[in-house]
């Protein structure tokens, strides 16, 4: 009998030990968290037209008419400030994708937030880009 209850208490232990442990992370799903006001500079690209329509990484069907955007780590949901260095534009987008995949560039922007800030003719631009919330 002793010996029963002492293999069932380890069987117990065993398993409660394994129940804890992280089995999925979201962290690459959510992305990095960043202080509110954090600033970077790069390059900005826009989604082609090609893209409407499309499932974005969070799960968004991609609309060229709204104000979102591509970043690679930031968490989706992640509201940013875009400045065009070149004429001052501003936009507010919101992070649904992940993106760019293009050395140098460090956000994508849908067709929507690139007309406001100028940048449809350029295809490419320098940017500020300041989180938000």
């Amino acid at each position: 009998m002793k010996i029963k209850l002492k293999y069932l208490f380890i069987a117990f232990i065993l398993l409660q030990s394994c129940s804890s442990l992280t089995r999925f992370s979201t962290s690459s799903q959510n992305g990095d968290s960043h202080p509110q006001g954090n600033v970077f500079y790069g390059l900005a690209s826009y989604y082609s037209d090609e893209f409407e329509g499309r499932q974005t990484a969070n799960g968004d069907i991609y609309n060229k008419n709204k104000l979102s955007a591509a970043h690679r780590t930031l968490g989706f949901g992640t509201m940013l400030k875009v400045r065009n260095l070149q004429n001052n534009l501003t936009t507010i987008v919101v992070v649904n994708d992940r993106g760019p995949f293009v050395q140098g560039r460090i956000i994508d922007l849908s067709r929507a937030a690139a007309e406001q800030i100028g940048m449809i003719e350029q295809g490419i631009v320098e940017v500020e880009v300041t989180i938000i919330k």
